[in-house]
């Protein structure tokens, strides 16, 4: 009877296991998972018994999507931007945004932390957006992307300032709320500018 139970207990795990190397391999067609979702998926299983350091990890993880996505929107805007201003935004947010991603990766591996390596599906559809205009709908439709979306990013990096577990982390995320001013005031000029035009 024992040897029949363990006989029995051996092949139920290899029948788990053959159905557990199915789930996996199902998982490698050519849908793949959103970036974002991915590196969020990682870390919580990290960081499953430590709540602080999994907070801290999402605040890293929006700050790299938000770099690879402007990174992407300031290489379209350099070629299909009409007004000289919006060109010239396009390249200090590629310049800009080159570097803080660079930096978010350094925290980020210092600290443990995945951070999502391609632009995700939402930063894909901004982006598919705002190629589908021309002429100066184009210069408009960015200049109002970019003045909503860094006001999005400052509350993020407020939040993460004041809130976030790890020193590091905040004294990052403040050093990056003055970069993130800057931009959206400059993006306020431009939205101005090329509303104002006909």
């Amino acid at each position: 009877m024992k040897k029949l139970n363990i006989l029995g207990k051996t092949l139920l795990s290899a029948t788990l296991f053959s159905l557990c190397i199915g789930v996996t391999s199902c998982k490698q067609e050519p849908k793949t998972e959103d970036p974002k979702e991915a590196a969020e998926e990682v870390n919580e299983a990290k960081f499953d018994e430590n709540d602080a350091k999994e907070d801290d990890s999402q605040y890293l993880v929006d700050a790299a999507e938000t770099d690879l996505k402007e990174i992407e929107i300031g290489k379209l805007a350099q070629q299909k931007g009409v007004d000289a201003d919006v060109k010239s935004y396009g390249k200090m947010l590629v310049d800009d945004h080159t570097k803080s991603l660079n930096e978010v990766k350094v925290l980020a591996d210092k600290k443990q932390i995945t951070l999502p390596a391609t632009v995700t599906e939402d930063g894909q559809d901004d982006y598919n957006k705002l190629n589908e205009k021309t002429g100066l709908d184009f210069d408009k439709k960015f200049a109002e992307m970019m003045v909503d979306g860094h006001e999005k990013n400052i509350d993020k990096a407020q939040k993460a300032s004041e809130k976030a577990n790890d020193e590091e982390i905040r004294m990052w995320a403040a050093n990056k709320l003055v970069a993130l001013t800057k931009h959206r005031d400059h993006a306020k000029t431009l939205k101005t500018k090329v509303d104002s035009k006909k």
